[in-house]
C-alpha cells in the first residue's frame, strides 16, 4: 500500500476510531442483525427514555455486552495504534466512539472515550461512579451502594451529549494529521470531526472497509480491514 505521508515525532496526530476496528476483534456492533436486538430496535435500549420505561431490558442489553468483553482481545489494528502512540508520545490522541476499552487493553493511554465505557456505571440519583467489576450485577437493575438509587451504564445514549467535546475541539485545532479508522462517517457529532480537523488545517486519512459518508473531507483513503492495513501503514508513516 502506498501513502504520501510521513510522520515526524513533533507532528500532532489525532485518531478517531469507530465500530469497525472492534468488529475485527469479534465484537458485535450496534448495527448487527439489521439494527435489532431481541426484536427491539437498538435505539429502544439506548435512550434515556428507554431506560426510564424499561430499565430491566436496558440493563440486560448492556450486561450481555459487558460480559462479552471477556471473550475478545485487541487486534493488530489496536496494537498498530499503540505503536503510533509510543512513537509520538504526548503528540498523540485517540478519540473513540467505541465503549469496549480495547484501546486501553492494547496499551494506549491517551484515549478519549466520547461515548462512555461498558466498564463503568453511575448512579442516576447521586451520580456516584463505579467500575462494573465492583458492582453486584445479579439484580435485574443494579443499585447504588452509596444512596440506594438506580445505577445506569456509563454510556452516552442517543439524544445525550458525548463526553470531552471541549477537549476534542482543543486538540483538533493543533493537529497536523487526523486519522479516521473503522467508522462509517454517519454518526454525529463524531462524523463532523474530520471536517473540523480539515478546517483547522490537518491532513486527513481514512481506513475503512468501505468509503465513509464523509469521504469528501478525506485526503487519502485506504480501503480494507484496519487489522490488515494499519500495521503496514504505521510502519511507513513512522519508518
Amino acid at each position: 500500500m502506498n501513502t504520501k505521508f510521513r510522520f515526524k515525532k513533533e507532528d500532532r496526530i489525532i485518531v478517531l476510531t469507530g465500530a469497525g476496528i472492534s468488529a475485527e476483534s469479534g465484537l458485535k456492533t450496534f448495527r448487527d442483525h439489521n439494527g435489532l436486538w431481541e426484536e427491539h430496535r437498538v435505539e429502544e435500549v439506548a435512550t434515556p427514555q428507554a431506560f426510564q420505561k424499561n430499565p430491566e431490558m436496558v440493563w440486560r442489553f448492556y450486561k450481555q455486552r459487558y460480559f462479552q468483553l471477556d471473550e475478545v482481545k485487541p487486534n493488530s489494528g489496536h496494537y498498530a495504534l499503540k505503536e503510533l502512540e509510543e512513537y509520538l508520545g504526548k503528540n498523540f490522541f485517540i478519540i473513540t466512539q467505541n465503549v469496549d476499552g480495547l484501546h486501553r487493553q492494547a496499551g494506549n493511554e491517551r484515549v478519549l472515550e466520547m461515548h462512555g465505557s461498558l466498564q463503568q456505571c453511575f448512579c442516576s440519583k447521586c451520580y456516584a461512579h463505579f467500575k462494573m467489576s465492583e458492582v453486584d450485577l445479579e439484580p435485574a437493575v443494579p443499585q447504588c451502594g452509596s444512596c440506594g438509587g438506580t445505577l445506569r451504564p456509563d454510556i452516552v445514549w442517543f439524544g445525550e451529549i458525548p463526553y470531552f467535546l471541549d477537549e476534542i475541539d482543543r486538540i483538533l485545532k493543533k493537529a497536523n494529521y487526523f486519522l479516521v479508522v473503522g467508522t462509517s462517517g454517519s454518526v454525529q457529532p463524531a462524523a463532523s470531526l474530520v471536517y473540523l480537523a480539515k478546517r483547522y488545517g490537518a491532513a486527513t486519512i481514512g481506513v475503512n472497509l468501505a468509503e465513509p459518508e464523509n469521504m469528501h473531507y478525506i485526503d487519502e483513503f485506504h480501503k480494507g480491514r484496519s487489522g490488515e492495513i494499519l500495521p503496514g501503514l504505521v510502519e511507513k508513516w513512522i519508518g
